[in-house]
């Protein structure tokens, strides 16, 4: 078997549950929180009989992984350093929101060996924060902004949405010139997607939120506007980085390496087999202690599955996917979608134009063959 070189921990705790979320996640609640490391600790010790694993990036997700207390972060992240061999280690990146890092977790970070983190600040105007269900003030925001930094954090991300029901452009634009201000390394930009299980569909399909394409696309378009000028690099549609702080870790998903998924819900690869973990962390903690690992989905990607998958990501990325990912029987499609100008074939590289980027998903769907 092939080793392992990306590794995901999925911590599904919040605080507050965000009405626009659809990832797995939950107040602590009564979980018993010293038990939930141990059964990720134990989740990874069994995954190494049976699986070399050398990570060159790990990642904390969630949820929000900086809910754990600092004796409780202290002891996953060094227990992951005394049963992983790290010379190897290139990125370890972990997410946190405003209000759940100060200066003293910030440094326990930092000399734990993180050395990126993605910071969840989603809007810097109260009213959209109220509506997105954040728990955080702008001036937390750039507080926290500002703790992280003289922590010494070697990159830090700013996370924003955009195109939300009742943000103007003069909004958005306003919030892109505060993020841009900070000087952060790295921007991520995601439109706002209305996803299954969640309040915020729930009042999509009432009429009380509405989308909007051409919001969408006014929004995206200005955002590629002003970082590009502010010296970003535009090298994935969502992700806009400062020259060398691309995000190396979520590069490797865009371009199909394997990867291990650690905790509840989480999701891993490995030479085409997928697996899902279970999605309850109570439940996921007893099997941890029974010695049983916790995957209840597994699925074979074929061809026509991964393919699928090549496509979507990559044509994401600047430097696009290979043009011999397109079959035959797509050709004409590719033609017609360059003669519109939306995408480029150079060099045997399929890219998407600027024009392009904005309907991104429609090209995909347009390049991958009937089944």
């Amino acid at each position: 078997m092939s080793p392992l070189h990306h590794l995901y921990l999925h911590i599904p705790f919040c605080h507050r549950v965000c009405p626009y979320c659809s990832f797995y996640k939950h107040t602590p609640g009564g979980t018993d929180m010293g038990a939930f490391v141990q059964a990720v600790l134990r989740e990874l010790e069994l995954h190494q009989q049976r699986l070399e694993i050398r990570p060159k990036t790990i990642y904390f997700g969630g949820g929000t992984p900086t809910a754990l207390s600092e004796t409780h972060l202290g002891t996953l992240l060094t227990g992951l350093r005394e049963r992983l061999d790290c010379s190897g280690l290139e990125e370890f990146g972990m997410e946190a929101n405003p209000k759940t890092v100060g200066a003293s977790k910030a440094r326990l970070l930092r000399d734990l060996g993180v050395t990126r983190i993605s910071l969840g600040v989603q809007a810097w105007d109260e009213p959209t924060l109220k509506l997105l269900g954040r728990d955080h003030a702008p001036d937390e925001a750039k507080e926290t902004y500002a703790i992280l930094r003289d922590a010494g954090i070697p990159a830090v991300n700013v996370d924003l949405m955009f195109s939300i029901p009742g943000q103007s452009l003069a909004v958005w634009e306003e919030g892109l010139r505060q993020t841009i201000g900070l000087q952060s390394d790295h921007v991520s930009c995601y439109n706002l997607t209305y996803e299954e299980d969640t309040e915020f569909l729930n009042k999509l399909k009432s009429g009380m939120l509405d989308t909007d394409t051409d919001r969408d696309a006014d929004h995206f378009r200005s955002t590629m506007d002003l970082l590009e000028a502010a010296g970003f690099e535009h090298y994935e549609i969502s992700n806009y980085a400062k020259p060398g702080k691309r995000s190396i870790h979520n590069q490797a998903y865009w371009r199909g390496a394997d990867y291990l998924g650690l905790g509840p819900s989480a999701t891993s690869t490995h030479e085409r087999v997928r697996w899902k973990n279970v999605s309850d962390t109570a439940r996921y903690i007893e099997l941890a202690k029974e010695g049983r690992l916790p995957a209840v989905e597994s699925e074979e990607l074929d061809d026509r599955a991964w393919l699928i998958e090549r496509i979507a990501l990559e044509l994401r990325l600047v430097e696009g996917m290979a043009e011999d990912r397109v079959a035959d029987s797509q050709k004409r499609e590719l033609e017609m979608l360059q003669g519109e100008g939306l995408l480029l074939v150079e060099g045997g590289r399929v890219r998407l134009t600027r024009e392009g980027k904005a309907v991104s998903d429609r090209i995909a769907e347009m390049l991958i063959p009937d089944a």
